[in-house]
């Protein structure tokens, strides 16, 4: 099988739970944190995914973020680039990814030649690998069910960051193999039309929509949450 490696210039997102722990900002992905591990009583959340409507609206700097402050916790967590078409987690925390997700699924390497420990206390990363011709049927192979539960049994916490859910069909494949589902829009960006859209094809997934999480708000001193 062939794999794409496309390594053009890209910024990572902003890891602003672990630079700046104190602002307001940060205390608001605590707060999220927060509303997820409480917001199953039957079941707790261990493997979720986040994912938005569209692209540029904060997905990928909220996955981060959320992984960070779950690790804060003293957790083990896994941050999973689930974005075999856009991948950033490489690029965020400034490591290879020449071996990634799919390497493991394709069975070149195992688990843990690939997962990387990072800078921040109990959190590790697994980038997305070389990127696939067919992203959507690796994420909805045998092998891929099989994975995510082999890490749920390793780890407290397990991030996905995956594409946007209007774009492609890859969200609503993993939505369905994950406890739940962190929905970001932009406010002033993202279309009403467009949200429910991807409530919609979401709910079809049948997975367990968690919540939303609304970008770029004016709080009125410079931040967003």
């Amino acid at each position: 099988m062939r794999f794409k490696r496309r390594d053009r210039m890209k910024k990572g997102v902003h890891l602003i739970a672990h630079s700046h722990p104190k602002l307001a900002v940060t205390e608001q992905y605590r707060l999220i944190r927060t509303n997820i591990l409480f917001s199953s009583v039957d079941k707790a959340i261990q493997s979720l995914i986040v994912t938005s409507p569209d692209s540029s609206e904060g997905k990928s700097t909220t996955a981060a973020n959320l992984a960070i402050v779950l690790a804060q916790q003293g957790k083990k967590v896994l941050l999973v680039d689930a974005d075999l078409r856009k991948p950033t987690v490489h690029f965020t925390f400034n490591t290879s990814n020449i071996y990634g997700l799919t390497n493991v699924l394709t069975k070149e390497v195992n688990s843990w030649e690939a997962i990387t420990k990072t800078y921040i206390p109990n959190l590790d990363i697994l980038t997305s690998g070389p990127l696939p011709p067919n992203p959507s049927e690796l994420l909805n192979s045998e092998a891929m069910e099989l994975w995510i539960k082999e890490m749920n049994e390793q780890f407290d916490y397990v991030v996905y960051d995956t594409p946007p859910v209007l774009a492609v069909t890859d969200p609503q494949i993993l939505a369905n193999k994950c406890d739940g589902v962190v929905l970001v829009i932009a406010s002033g960006k993202t279309r009403i039309d467009k949200t429910l859209k991807a409530k919609e094809l979401l709910e079809k997934a049948k997975s367990h929509l968690l919540g939303v999480v609304v970008n770029g708000v004016d709080t009125g001193v410079s931040e967003y949450y």
